[in-house]
């Protein structure tokens, strides 16, 4: 599957009194990877959202750091669909620094109607499934 990549610089507000970023950024960052995953397959989640009340509902997160990140380094977190089932899918997050991996984490998310306010898991459109398997 392909990879999409999102690219963006660590704010001063990102890191702690140590300088160092504060991990739950990464889970931050890896939304917004996620969010712009589905923009670059031409399926913003807003549009998702406003035109047919369907939501990407995290349902698990995981990340493994092992590289600090400081205040105005570059970053790039590549994601990748890794696993797509009929209505959850998994996004793999690997965030890098020039060359190295700095952390790697998933989401597992929910393809799912919030019409009313009652979140309920929908079957993957197979247009999307085959975009999120190519990654653009």
């Amino acid at each position: 599957m392909g990879a999409v990549t999102y690219d963006f610089q660590v704010k001063w507000g990102d890191t702690d009194a140590a300088g160092i970023v504060y991990y739950p950024n990464f889970y931050s960052w890896m939304d917004e990877a996620t969010h712009h995953f589905f923009k670059t397959l031409g399926h913003p989640t807003s549009k998702l959202f406003t035109e047919n009340r369907i939501g990407v509902p995290l349902l698990e997160a995981h990340c493994s750091f092992r590289i600090p990140l400081f205040h105005e380094d570059d970053v790039q977190i590549q994601t990748e669909a890794i696993e797509i089932r009929d209505k959850v899918f998994k996004l793999i997050h690997t965030f890098m620094r020039d060359n190295d991996v700095i952390a790697e984490g998933y989401e597992l998310r929910a393809y799912a109607s919030v019409a009313d306010h009652k979140p309920k898991a929908q079957s993957i459109p197979e247009e999307l499934k085959s975009k999120m398997e190519i990654g653009a």
